[in-house]
């Protein structure tokens, strides 16, 4: 993390970054990043600002719930909008290129609501760190012109952070919660019914105080529980073990094993074909100034 100093300063470039464009659409999650990028467009640009959050099967219902509190909670005008790439063979079939099929529908979607919207640019909240050798949704976002207001005011994740504690904003802390069709291994195909039991599966995790814990969906209608290290011994003893069980099951999975590696974001990425992780390297970054 940035010292004060340097983040206000950071912070000083974003919004002006984002004052620099007649209007924006916020590609709004309700993650932190999203949540930060919005706060300060509205900041900048006020009613010239739009937080545009997507819905469809992948999208957790806590999510999209958390995402309309914190528009409300920022002052932003708020758009949900359905996007449809669950009618797309090319996302179903989740062969590595799901993210950037994902990804081009809402910036499509997104793109056709511009002048509805009164706005002209896109942006999206992704930070210096998702710069890494395999990013399919920043390739879809630089096929858009989607610009990238943190990255380009030189923003790592701990600032994020550190500028929405500063701001107030409830989320600071709050842990990445990607789609539920990034819980599916490459080569499980995505259906709403398994992103339902993904979400189902989670939900009865947090219920057991996990902050931070994914439900991965392997062939064989397996499911790999990544918690953190320190979780593990309490989810393997009785009675939790055999209640964490019986719940899986009756929610479809076959089988239902504990990672002993414990939780890390991005594990299913080490599946994805080379050749693809290749292709979808991240564009290189552009900054302002």
């Amino acid at each position: 993390m940035s010292e004060l100093p340097v983040l206000l300063t950071k912070r000083d470039r974003l919004l002006a970054i984002l004052r620099e464009l007649p209007g924006v659409a916020v590609a709004f999650s309700g993650g932190i990043d999203s949540t930060v990028v919005a706060k300060a467009a509205v900041m900048a640009l006020g009613e010239r600002a739009v937080a545009v959050t997507a819905d469809s099967p992948s999208v957790p219902r806590r999510e999209l719930d958390d995402a309309r509190q914190l528009a409300q909670l920022i002052g932003i005008r708020h758009v949900v909008v359905s996007t449809h790439e669950f009618e797309n063979p090319d996302y179903l079939k989740n062969d590595g290129r799901r993210c950037y099929h994902c990804k081009t529908e809402l910036y499509s979607t997104v793109e056709q609501l511009l002048p509805a919207l009164g706005v002209s640019a896109v942006v999206s909240g992704a930070n210096l760190d998702d710069l890494g050798d395999y990013r399919p949704g920043l390739v879809a976002a630089a096929e858009h012109a989607v610009r990238h207001p943190l990255q380009e005011a030189g923003f790592t994740k701990a600032d994020v952070r550190a500028l929405a504690q500063l701001w107030e904003l409830p989320t600071w802390d709050k842990p990445a919660s990607p789609c539920l069709s990034s819980r599916l291994a490459p080569g499980v195909a995505v259906t709403p019914e398994r992103t339902r039991r993904v979400e189902e599966a989670e939900a009865y995790l947090r219920s057991l105080g996990l902050r931070e814990c994914r439900v991965r969906y392997h062939q064989g209608e397996l499911a790999r529980l990544e918690v953190p290290a320190s979780e593990i011994p309490r989810l393997a003893a009785e009675p939790v073990r055999s209640e964490l069980s019986r719940r899986l099951h009756a929610l479809g999975f076959q089988f239902v094993t504990i990672d002993l590696d414990g939780f890390r974001s991005g594990s299913l990425n080490e599946l994805v074909p080379l050749e693809v992780r290749r292709h979808f390297e991240a564009p290189v970054l552009r900054t302002s100034g």
